[in-house]
């Protein structure tokens, strides 16, 4: 799987793409957050094949995302999602909120995320870590940060 290395760029975006930005990795993860941790569960409900699920599954154990934990001694694999992994559907949460706003059409959102601590039915949102108000993209100013490029 030829790519581009984005992973020694100073920036927060290419580095997180290195880890998670090919197509199948995002839904690879989603599956195992929702309780497919499996390879050929894996393998039917995403339609993707063995090869590509195999190199992804790979990538994402290597990363740290994903930890690989036997099941049986054949050997089989499961899937479960690390700390890291855990982190990045906060990252998914996102994505489906602008998903749900900007692409899910007359039909609504295909699903739902109740909250466990109030038990509504909510959608993630970015708030200031220090004073907890919205932050957008028109809101903030980027500055050098300690691992700026030069």
């Amino acid at each position: 799987m030829q790519r581009t290395d984005f992973s020694a760029m100073a920036c927060s975006i290419a580095r997180t793409l290195d880890v998670i930005g090919e197509a199948w990795s995002p839904l690879i993860l989603r599956d195992i957050w929702v309780g497919f941790s499996r390879f050929e569960q894996l393998q039917a409900d995403l339609g993707i094949s063995r090869k590509v699920l195999t190199e992804r599954l790979n990538h994402l154990v290597d990363r740290g995302i994903i930890e690989r934990r036997a099941y049986d001694n054949r050997p089989r694999y499961e899937y479960v999602l690390t700390d890291q992994g855990l982190e990045l559907v906060d990252v998914l949460m996102v994505m489906v909120a602008w998903g749900d706003k900007w692409l899910a059409g007359t039909a609504g959102p295909p699903v739902l995320y109740q909250h466990h601590t109030c038990g509504e039915i909510t959608h993630a949102t970015l708030t200031c870590a220090t004073c907890g108000k919205p932050i957008h993209g028109d809101n903030i100013n980027l500055l050098p940060g300690p691992g700026a490029a030069a």
